[in-house]
């Protein structure tokens, strides 16, 4: 597992070669080492690597919950909770696409270490905290699901795939999981 940074790749090649990290800067990783799902570029947390991809495959199913901590630009109540719960309209792949019901609960500031570019401060409103917990995993899923609700995502971190959960990993930190399945 990985906490990947944000303005990180979560690939090891990077195709486009855009002036971006990549994953394997961070550590000397086994050949063969793939990233299990991805976090997109401005988002951070827990990753999971692997060198099997029946490995790779499982986890990515919708067999496993994916918790995500989500700073929101603006003050979220009950409403966009249910909203959240029950499953929003989203685009994907150019078609609207009604999200599973999944879970989601406002949770107080998880006082993560400051990012690497400053978000924002409070001058430009409230924010709040809030956990979506999901099976799936749509192109940028998260984002568009709080962006539905209104409360455009400021800050997104992957807090646990399972029953792994990211814990206190610091930082671009690497740390062996054993048994997964």
């Amino acid at each position: 597992m990985i906490h990947k940074p944000w303005g990180m790749i979560s690939q090891f090649v990077n195709p486009a070669k855009r002036k971006k990290k990549l994953l394997g800067d961070l550590h000397d990783f086994p050949a063969g080492t793939m990233a299990i799902g991805r976090l997109d570029v401005p988002s951070e947390g827990l990753l999971l690597l692997t060198t099997d991809g029946k490995v790779s495959a499982e986890i990515r199913s919708n067999k496993y919950e994916k918790e995500y901590y989500v700073q929101v630009d603006g003050v979220i109540t009950e409403k966009e909770i249910e909203l959240l719960k029950n499953g929003v309209e989203i685009g994907f792949n150019g078609k609207k696409y009604m999200t599973k019901p999944g879970k989601a609960s406002i949770i107080d500031d998880p006082k993560f270490p400051l990012r690497s570019m400053k978000i924002r401060d409070e001058r430009h409103g409230p924010t709040s905290w809030v956990s979506i917990i999901i099976r799936e995993g749509k192109f940028r899923q998260v984002r568009k699901m709080t962006a539905a609700v209104g409360l455009p995502t400021l800050r997104l971190i992957r807090v646990r795939i399972g029953e792994i959960e990211l814990g206190d990993l610091e930082i671009s930190g690497v740390k062996e999981v054993e048994g997964f399945m």
